[in-house]
């Protein structure tokens, strides 16, 4: 029973949740990647190379070995290469959308965290801390008035 009500506590945590949802956003993200490489950049990209399809490029090593009536007896070898030019091509625009969006909200955080700013609402956290470093600002101020009287 522990187990069960240690887990409840895990799984309830904002830090799971976000995870979670973060897991299920990048999966549909990455269909939505696969389908801007595969389908959006590389048919142009097969037009200006006069057609070559980039997906079924490979090097082989070793050709498929067939029998008298066609069917395969030993698979071809071969190196995939232009698989490998797709996913890196994939992970390009990943890495740079996700640099966008971090920059994005690395951007609207800081703004948050600037109590002058009255445009976006800064978090009450952040309000207390400026307040105390104000106050203690005027603190240190009085305390070194007092000195040199």
């Amino acid at each position: 029973m522990h187990l069960i009500k240690e887990f409840k506590e895990f799984a309830v945590k904002g830090n799971m949740m976000d995870m979670a949802i973060g897991i299920i956003i990048g999966a549909a993200f990455n269909k939505v990647i696969d389908v801007l490489v595969k389908n959006v950049m590389l048919p142009p990209l097969s037009l200006l190379t006069s057609g070559v399809n980039f997906e079924h490029k490979k090097i082989i090593l070793r050709d498929a070995v067939l029998n008298s009536k066609g069917t395969v007896i030993t698979d071809e070898v071969a190196i995939g290469y232009g698989a490998l030019g797709e996913a890196f091509l994939d992970f390009i625009i990943i890495g740079f959308t996700v640099f966008i969006v971090v920059k994005s909200l690395n951007k609207l955080k800081q703004r948050a965290q600037d109590t002058k700013d009255t445009t976006v609402v800064t978090p009450k956290d952040i309000e207390l801390l400026d307040r105390l470093t104000i106050l203690m600002e005027e603190q240190n101020q009085l305390l070194k008035a007092n000195k040199k009287l």
